[in-house]
């Protein structure tokens, strides 16, 4: 699908300037998520990207949660949370990775799925690439083939779509923004 299509998509997700620091234009997609067309169109639009059969749809706390919960709901698997770490009760395993002051954890239950399962990425956004990067070595380690990656925007010119191909990872995303 060609991202220069969904205008009818990027003309719903709103910028905000100097968010949250001066020089950042903050890709708002509330304003998408509260239009129900909006919505629907970027859920269907998502799942029309999808290559192949996937076993499970996992989502990156917290925007993540919503289109994956809905594209797991379309292609008839279940979702699975990719959660900060400390927030999931029981046996977990986590991975860590850089930020760009220090580092963070994310992680998900240690039974969440069956080794070999075939799992689609989801999240709202891909920027620098770094949670999603983290979120792809988790499910790895616990045994995921992580079959593809989908976001509904892409910010370009942080390299993190870029990245994840470099991890072998087929990308996917409805809109591009230039800039950061």
């Amino acid at each position: 699908m060609d991202i220069q299509q969904n205008e009818d998509i990027r003309s719903r997700i709103r910028t905000i300037p100097d968010f949250p620091k001066p020089g950042i234009l903050f890709r708002d997609i509330t304003t998408l998520l509260l239009d129900p067309e909006g919505l629907r169109l970027t859920i269907e639009k998502m799942a029309a990207q999808v290559d192949g059969k996937v076993d499970l749809v996992a989502g990156v706390e917290a925007r993540g949660f919503v289109f994956g919960a809905a594209l797991a709901v379309r292609l008839g698997t279940g979702v699975l949370l990719i959660r900060k770490d400390g927030k999931l009760p029981g046996a977990t395993i986590a991975e860590d990775y850089a930020l760009e002051y220090g580092t963070d954890r994310i992680a998900i239950h240690a039974d969440a799925l069956v080794p070999g399962a075939r799992v689609l990425l989801v999240d709202d956004l891909i920027a620098t690439g770094g949670t999603a990067r983290a979120a792809v070595r988790l499910l790895r380690k616990a045994g995921a083939e992580v079959v593809q990656a989908s976001f509904v925007v892409d910010l370009p010119d942080l390299g993190g779509a870029d990245a994840l191909r470099s991890d072998g990872i087929q990308v996917a995303s409805l809109v591009a923004f230039e800039g950061h």
